[in-house]
């Protein structure tokens, strides 16, 4: 299973789509953002949002004011505005980094969606079957393999896995 993963993930980037890492355990976190970052891939490390792919048009929304936000702040605009109002904005900057932070240059649809814990991010499988979009899954032996594309079988709960 791993190597037929593996040779579709090859055509898939040969052919310059898209692909999205899911993998929101506390334990690899930091690895999936370094993997996704080596590879350049679109990651989401801390939370899943329910809606992310469903809900596009909001999403990109989001993602547009995330960028605006940082333009703002690099530009020194924020400087312009009452203390109250430049405190608010930037927490809003900072949690939109932090959940749309690895996402933030996805201008559409993954192509293809790598979830490392199909249990905990059941949500996003569900999202990925209802707008058609491959799934690769490592599965565990409490996962169920039927909605899966591409199942590996593995153990999701260690990092080397």
């Amino acid at each position: 299973f791993l190597s037929e993963a593996c040779d579709l993930i090859f055509d898939a980037a040969s052919r310059g789509n898209q692909f999205l890492i899911v993998g929101t355990k506390k334990e690899f976190a930091d690895l999936v953002s370094r993997a996704a970052i080596k590879a350049r891939c679109h990651y989401v490390n801390k939370k899943w949002l329910g809606g992310m792919l469903t809900n596009w048009s909001t999403t990109k929304k989001e993602l547009h004011k995330l960028r605006d936000l940082k333009i703002k702040h690099k530009m020194g605009r924020l400087k312009q505005l009452k203390k109250r109002d430049v405190t608010g904005l930037k927490r809003q900057l900072a949690h939109l980094q932090e959940y749309l932070g690895g996402i933030k240059y996805m201008t559409r649809l993954p192509d293809i969606v790598i979830i490392l814990d199909q249990h905990k991010e059941y949500i996003s499988l569900l999202e990925c079957i209802t707008l058609g979009i491959p799934t690769i899954c490592l599965i565990d032996t409490n996962c169920d393999p039927d909605p899966v594309d591409l199942p590996i079988p593995a153990n999701d709960d260690t990092r080397s896995s």
